[in-house]
């Protein structure tokens, strides 16, 4: 065999080698990004059962609403405490338990019986849904090859909205089939609380994936298991002696944030950049798409659209939201953040 064909050979394997690893890379951040499908899921379910719960547990106008919107409440605890639990269980213990309570709670709100019970499932719901909301950028931050983390980061934006779009379609064809959302489908159970048991399938498939995935290398090298860290990245790619070192500059130059850190040094004044941060989130919810993905159902109803057509029209906006989706994530790396 000549050198030239022994080069070409070698070069061969090793291409072959390099996209091995960057599917088992891809795998993991799939893996991790169920969790974002998940939170959209969840998100999304409670439109086009709104009605339903309102006959079902004989609530006011008032009392559906805090039924609907309790979800939130659990939201901020979950993203709240996720990034803590995370650094003392690991970042893949942490998605298993953040995989049990998105079924426990697909379960539950599904069996609920009281209005009051019902508010607690979803409330442990959002908790679920806060954590998700850290814990699979974390990891796919963690994982990801510098090469392909802008990219395989978006895939949870991307997995939100696709969860979105999953649960308005599920709401859909669930009611076609069985008449209603009030109505009564399999085994007895009405159609709105299958509206809900749907979402445990996906469950299943994140609770099944996130036993298979390996722990974050950051956390192995934070904790000093740096012999299993190194084991991962070289199946991730890369040198993995070097990219412990550098994981380990990282996190000997690393601090607990403090709440000083937000203030311009010599002054008491938060930094402008801060406002402008808070003032665009602010702004976001001020469009009102929340009051869509939540009521949507009872919305379009209101303006005349039937119970069938409305929940259609759910689905219409879920689609025009990935739609939208995509251009954003195909330009973010191209021409920066802020234009």
């Amino acid at each position: 065999m000549d050198e030239e064909t022994q080069r070409t050979r070698t070069e061969l394997t090793s291409v072959h080698a390099s996209r091995r690893r960057s599917a088992y890379v891809v795998v993991l951040c799939c893996v991790a990004a169920i969790g974002g499908f998940l939170f959209g899921f969840d998100s999304g379910v409670i439109n086009g059962t709104v009605d339903a719960l309102a006959r079902a547990f004989g609530t006011d106008v008032a009392g559906t609403g805090f039924a609907v919107a309790s979800v939130l409440l659990g939201c901020a605890f979950g993203a709240f405490g996720a990034g803590r639990l995370a650094d003392s269980l690991g970042r893949r213990a942490t998605m298993l338990l953040n995989a049990i309570l998105f079924l426990a709670t697909a379960v539950a709100t599904g069996a609920a019986n009281s209005a009051a019970f019902f508010i607690a499932a979803r409330i442990t719901a959002g908790v679920a849904i806060g954590g998700a909301s850290v814990l699979a950028p974390m990891y796919i931050a963690e994982v990801a090859p510098p090469h392909m983390r802008g990219r395989l980061a978006s895939l949870q934006q991307m997995a939100i909205v696709v969860g979105l779009f999953s649960a308005f379609l599920s709401n859909a064809i669930l009611a076609k089939v069985a008449g209603g959302p009030s109505d009564i489908f399999w085994f007895g159970a009405r159609a709105w609380r299958w509206m809900f048991w749907m979402e445990a399938v996906p469950a299943v498939a994140f609770l099944l994936g996130s036993m298979t995935i390996p722990e974050s290398p950051r956390y192995l090298v934070f904790v000093g298991k740096h012999e299993q860290a190194r084991k991962v990245f070289t199946r991730i790619g890369g040198d993995a002696d070097r990219l412990v070192r550098q994981v380990e500059q990282s996190l000997e130059a690393e601090r607990r944030p403090r709440l000083s850190d937000l203030i311009i040094p010599g002054t008491r004044r938060i930094a402008p950049v801060l406002w402008v941060g808070m003032g665009l989130a602010v702004f976001q919810q001020f469009v009102g798409i929340n009051i869509i993905f939540y009521f949507g159902e009872i919305l379009w109803k209101a303006a005349g659209a039937t119970e069938q057509w409305a929940l259609r029209i759910n689905v219409l906006t879920g689609l025009v939201n990935i739609l939208a989706t995509i251009p954003a994530i195909m330009l973010i790396d191209r021409i920066g953040r802020k234009p």
